[in-house]
């Protein structure tokens, strides 16, 4: 067969080279024996180098060196201390309680002296008359002692062991209580309080603008006076005008001022009865019932007042909130310094007013009994610094209220209230509580029943609160003392509701809807 030409031609195969031989191996040449070991020279040691000065940054090269880094170590520790202790809400810096948190000892005081002196101070003396001397002295200092002490455990129990503060009283209530038992105990006494005693303020100061213009007007003035309706007007424009400072720190100076003329007219008024004396025709004798229930609603009554001159607890928490707290320095500390000044002015100032008189307030027996033989400049001096009382107390009284009011807003749109809201929303609590005065102005006559509802949140709640968050050891010394005052409260509380309420069924009550006198 022929080849194909497209089939290349085979290549030869390459020849195989043989295997090489194996090198060998060349011998090992033996060790060399090892030399005896020497002994070795000590080393001379060497000189320690001197440690080099540390460098100081670029930052701190200057003559202010040193106190710089002991204000940044400042900083540092207080940021530390912060930190470890308080752990605040982020919502708290919107609303108008915690917005501000530079408070000190003298605002906490001038705070709780404006909330705790005031227009109840005028119905002390009511409460002797149906007490009498001896057993309203008794009552009234056992009552300050008490109160004094269910302060001071407010105070601790602001801020707990981990860090967290309770600015609010329902936010402490719900912590011991629970958040079901809390809110039933607490939110309706709490918020009766603050809304209630703004619209006894609004009937009591505008009364006394009215008192004012009758006393200094006289009856040769020909000018056409105003209605009681129209005094609340005046009185509540005022009120709301003022309420539109931010927050609870903004208003320590409202406070101070409040503080002060409530002092003021206590002391004109004790000074003035004892000037001159017993009037013609006024018994000192205690008012004694026509039965003997009435005489126990009488001594229940006088209770439920000296209960009521008390009032103000719910506001504790809320002043402790405007105050810094480090670890170091914690709020209470300031806190109850404030509550010891504020209980000691009260103490001088409510003590030496009460004496027995006809069941009214001692304003209008002043007015009624002296005012003949005082001149008219003591007379309107005093229900001035009245009125002036009035609004400076229904701005802190009026606080809980705009907090709560702004945290519904802030909760819902995650935002602070616009300055625009805030103000319209104190306008509106003003007219609510106005329209509350002109439509209920007997509400100033029921003040036994009013410190019946809120003796629980004064004196009982905090003693319960104690034992509930601090756990104290059964039959131990201050578990026996805050059981025993908490039921006692708790006890005392229901008998003067029913007192109140029976009280107004048995003697009546002029109910005068729409009708301010």
């Amino acid at each position: 067969m022929s080849r194909s030409p497209l089939l290349a031609p085979s290549t030869p195969k390459a020849s195989v080279t043989p295997k090489t031989s194996k090198t060998p191996k060349t011998p090992k040449t033996p060790k060399t024996p090892r030399t005896p070991m020497t002994p070795m020279t000590p080393m001379t040691p060497k000189t320690p180098k001197t440690p080099r000065t540390p460098r100081t940054p670029m930052q701190y090269i200057t003559p202010l060196a040193s106190p710089m880094r002991k204000a940044a170590a400042t900083v540092r520790d207080y940021l530390e201390d912060v930190g470890h202790l308080t752990r605040l809400d982020p919502q708290d810096a919107w609303l108008p309680i915690t917005e501000s948190r530079s408070g000190n000892a003298f605002y906490a005081a001038f705070h709780t002296l404006c909330a705790g002196i005031g227009f109840q101070a005028l119905l002390l003396p009511v409460a002797f008359s149906f007490l009498g001397w001896v057993w309203g002295i008794l009552g009234l200092s056992l009552g300050f002692m008490w109160q004094l002490y269910a302060l001071w455990i407010l105070t601790q129990l602001h801020e707990s062991e981990s860090g967290v503060r309770y600015s609010r009283y329902l936010q402490l209530s719900l912590k011991a209580f629970g958040e079901k038992l809390g809110n039933a105990l607490v939110q309706f006494p709490t918020m009766y309080l603050s809304a209630g005693i703004c619209t006894a303020l609004i009937i009591i100061g505008g009364g006394s603008m009215k008192l004012f213009y009758e006393i200094v007007c006289g009856p040769e003035c020909r000018s056409k006076p105003l209605t009681a309706i129209e005094w609340y007007l005046v009185f509540t424009c005022a009120a709301v005008l003022i309420s539109q400072l931010p927050n609870l720190n903004s208003i320590a100076g409202v406070s101070l001022v409040g503080s002060i003329t409530a002092v003021a007219y206590c002391t004109i008024l004790w000074v003035l009865s004892l000037a001159k004396g017993r009037p013609e025709g006024v018994s000192y004798t205690t008012v004694e019932g026509k039965s003997e229930v009435e005489s126990v609603l009488g001594v229940l009554n006088g209770i439920g007042i000296i209960a009521f001159a008390f009032r103000g607890h719910n506001l504790v928490l809320e002043i402790q909130a405007t105050m810094p707290s480090t670890e170091k320095h914690p709020s209470r500390v300031p806190m109850w310094k404030g509550v010891r000044i504020a209980s000691a002015v009260i103490a001088g100032a409510s003590s030496p007013l009460p004496s027995p008189i006809p069941p009214n307030g001692i304003l209008s027996a002043m007015y009624r009994f002296h005012g003949a033989e005082t001149s008219k400049r003591v007379l309107g001096l005093t229900a001035m610094l009245v009125v002036v009382n009035c609004l400076c107390a229904f701005q802190i009284y009026g606080m809980p209220m705009f907090d709560i009011m702004e945290a519904g807003y802030t909760k819902k749109k995650n935002k602070p209230c616009p300055k625009w809201l805030r103000s319209a929303m104190r306008v509106l609590f003003g007219a609510i509580a106005f329209l509350i005065g002109v439509a209920f102005p007997f509400l100033s006559d029921m003040a036994s029943l009013v410190g019946g509802v809120a003796l629980p949140v004064t004196l009982s709640y905090p003693c319960f609160m104690w034992l509930s968050i601090k756990k104290p050891k059964r039959y131990s010394l201050m578990w026996g003392i805050n059981m025993v005052l908490g039921v006692l409260g708790m006890a005392l509380s229901i008998l003067l509701v029913v007192a109140g309420v029976w009280s107004i069924v048995i003697k009546g009550l002029k109910f005068r809807f729409f009708k301010p006198s």
